[in-house]
């Protein structure tokens, strides 16, 4: 009786130690995403968009997006993810083609999607029930 018990208590410990490490995770990884975003779209309301500097930090963006998609996937619905990188790809795209009005609503998109991602994710009663 006293093994099952320990068994149980270890399982349950594992479980809230995995949790937690998923959910750090997945915190900072919509938090860096929701940043540079944030910082890409000051730069693209300016009056004078420098499309250097805008390509440079999608291209960054983008890439530490799809760094952090690989490991997300494991317990992130691929749905939603996939939902998040549709919406960078029209990003990038209305930055090449220097549609500038186009892109913030895209990135207002994307950001949500990562904020909707992040609090669907949280452990708490109303995701549960």
């Amino acid at each position: 009786m006293i093994k099952e018990l320990v068994i149980c208590i270890i399982i349950v410990v594992l479980i809230f130690v995995g949790n937690a490490i998923t959910q750090g995770y997945l915190n900072e990884s919509v938090n860096i995403t929701t940043q540079s975003l944030n910082e890409l779209k000051e730069e693209l309301v300016k009056e004078e968009v420098n499309l250097e500097i805008s390509k440079k930090k999608i291209e960054e963006t983008y890439g530490d997006w799809k760094n952090r998609y690989k490991k997300l996937a494991y317990y992130v619905e691929h749905d939603e993810l996939e939902k998040v990188d549709t919406q960078l790809t029209g990003v990038k795209s209305y930055i090449e083609m220097e549609e500038f009005s186009e892109t913030v609503p895209e990135l207002d998109k994307a950001i949500f999607i990562l904020e909707h991602i992040n609090n669907k994710n949280i452990v708490n009663l109303k995701n549960i029930f």
